[in-house]
């Protein structure tokens, strides 16, 4: 990630494809890399195989599909040989192959090589789930972890706002998909209160204008957007007045960000 920060298009472009590989496109499947991402991706996994083909996510879910025929002058039941196979029993087979490549090729070669030797895309899913999701003993465990990492979230000295939002957000969503369910009044609150030192004049307009008890998350993201984009105006016309009058203001992006905060454009679409 250090790339980000060196200025080269080309390693910008290589992040970018990096991230694309992990939390997937319309035509790049989302790929579990580690321990600590299992949740998001199994969600983008499932959001990505159900829109790309839904017999392949029923394959993952329910198993695969047994091949049966009953015997000529007998009522039994019994499991069909695969030299009597139709077209439409091998398109059975085929779909069962295609979940098990596809839940394959969405691990990494590490990842999928403790997994190798299940045959079926249902078995294999489980075992993921039992892994990396753990018993019910791990899940309180997770859970007194996540509380924990609420409690002590704080902005960190020469970070930007918007990684602290991002931050913020991907912990309480993660919460939440722990069923951790914090009050909207908590939320707010805590978002509020971990705001940067610098913005204490504009936590005091905030509080003393609004009922952060009453407002969503959303709400409270866009009164912060207000105020940010307030505040960068603000210090433009201070660059602009001391231009006016002949003075050089050193170092103009010093006073002003030039964050385009992409993270609420995202999540207002």
């Amino acid at each position: 990630m250090d790339q980000l920060t060196n200025g080269n298009g080309s390693s910008n472009a290589t992040v970018h494809q990096e991230l694309d590989s992990i939390i997937g496109t319309a035509t790049r499947i989302p790929r579990l890399l580690s321990h600590e991402g299992f949740s998001e991706w199994k969600f983008r996994f499932e959001k990505y195989v159900k829109m790309k083909d839904a017999k392949v996510w029923r394959s993952i879910v329910r198993g695969p599909q047994a091949i049966t025929y009953q015997r000529e002058n007998s009522e039994e039941v019994v499991v069909k040989p695969v030299e009597l196979y139709d077209d439409v029993d091998i398109e059975k087979m085929e779909e069962d192959k295609k979940a098990l490549s596809t839940l394959t090729m969405a691990l990494s070669p590490e990842i999928a090589l403790g997994f190798r030797e299940l045959q079926y895309a249902k078995a294999q899913w489980e075992a993921l789930i039992e892994v990396y999701e753990g018993n019910e003993d791990m899940r309180i465990s997770l859970q007194y972890l996540l509380r924990q990492k609420i409690n002590m979230f704080n902005h960190v000295l020469g970070e930007s706002l918007e990684t602290q939002l991002h931050r913020f957000i991907a912990l309480v969503t993660e919460m939440r998909y722990e069923s951790i369910n914090l009050t909207v009044a908590e939320t707010t609150n805590k978002l509020i209160n971990l705001l940067p030192k610098s913005w204490d004049m504009n936590v005091a307009v905030i509080k003393k204008t609004k009922d952060l008890n009453k407002l969503t998350l959303s709400e409270v993201m866009a009164i912060i957007k207000a105020c940010d984009m307030d505040d960068k105006q603000r210090a433009i016309n201070h660059v602009n007045s001391y231009n006016a009058a002949g003075y050089s203001v050193a170092s103009n992006n010093a006073l002003i960000s030039q964050d385009n905060f992409s993270m609420f454009k995202a999540t207002q679409g």
